[in-house]
């Protein structure tokens, strides 16, 4: 049992909050075509990408033990990995197993919507798996789609993967809406990135920041908070999404201090601490808002 509940440290608990938030966008999208919702299906494709969450984090923690990275970190509460490894380096074969069994599971349910859909899910399913699998290993060698693989898997892959899942079609409003956590999922690592800047260059990471520093990456999340909370605006302008969509702008009220203050203290790691907090809450309170605001709205 102690093993047990030390092996799941790799799984990074805590973070898979996100999975949800992010979730519960898609199950809103879904709905607005749906009728009755299937909350028997939406809570397997919650599951499901409960699975792929915990699948990339702990192959995370495997490959970072294993390059020796994981021993050069300074680690935060929101970066630097969970230590696991490190203090019982006995359990890395557990957590490879870890990794390989719960993306199996995932693929699975994956399986069974293609099944239950048709072929339409089988193109954002098979995007995920490569994401997982390569996330760690080699998307992190190259800069650029560093930068936005996060993104890509938490929104256009999970809110429209869970849409189509439900309905077995794709929706403008829901393309939209993923782009909303595409930018602030890609800010999230992003900023988490800043502490291990120089523990990632020896381990062979090239990503965005070791490429090209704190300054341009500090304006590119400045960049990204603007459009995140951009695009809902002009969704709803355009028709795309209803107008219960805006009160994800609620996240605002962390997302700009979280900006101003990376902008001010990019070379001062523990000056963003407080920065990172509330970039993690942005990236919770937006996805939930807007899901319960197109809810509500469609209930009204």
């Amino acid at each position: 049992m102690t093993n047990l509940k030390l092996l799941l440290g790799t799984a990074r608990l805590p973070f898979l909050v996100l999975t949800p938030a992010c979730i519960v966008l898609g199950w809103a999208c879904a709905s607005a075509t749906t009728a009755p919702f299937p909350w028997v299906d939406a809570l397997l494709v919650l599951f499901g990408a409960l699975l792929a969450h915990v699948s990339v984090n702990a192959f995370n923690e495997y490959l970072d033990f294993r390059s020796g990275l994981d021993l050069a970190t300074e680690r935060t509460p929101f970066s630097g990995g969970s230590g696991t490894l490190p203090a019982h380096p006995e359990l890395a074969p557990a957590a490879r197993a870890l990794a390989v069994a719960t993306l199996g599971m995932c693929m699975a349910v994956g399986a069974y919507f293609v099944w239950l859909r048709g072929s339409a899910l089988l193109p954002l399913g098979l995007a995920g798996v490569v994401l997982v699998v390569a996330y760690t290993r080699w998307v992190t060698r190259s800069a650029w789609l560093c930068l936005v693989a996060p993104g890509l898997g938490f929104g256009p892959l999970m809110v429209l993967g869970t849409d189509v899942a439900l309905t077995g079609h794709y929706h403008l409003s829901t393309w939209a809406a993923s782009l909303t956590p595409f930018f602030l999922v890609n800010n999230l690592l992003l900023l988490n990135q800043f502490p291990d800047v120089e523990a990632d260059r020896q381990a062979g990471r090239r990503h965005l920041l070791v490429q090209h520093g704190t300054g341009l990456a500090s304006r590119l999340f400045v960049a990204m908070t603007i459009a995140a909370y951009a695009i809902p605006v002009l969704a709803v302008g355009w028709g795309w999404l209803p107008w219960g969509a805006l009160l994800g702008l609620g996240g605002l009220i962390l997302a700009v201090p979280a900006a101003r203050d990376v902008l001010r203290h990019h070379n001062d790691v523990p000056a963003l601490l407080p920065a990172m907090g509330r970039n993690v809450g942005a990236n919770l309170l937006t996805p939930v808002l807007m899901a319960t605001g197109m809810t509500l709205q469609r209930l009204l």
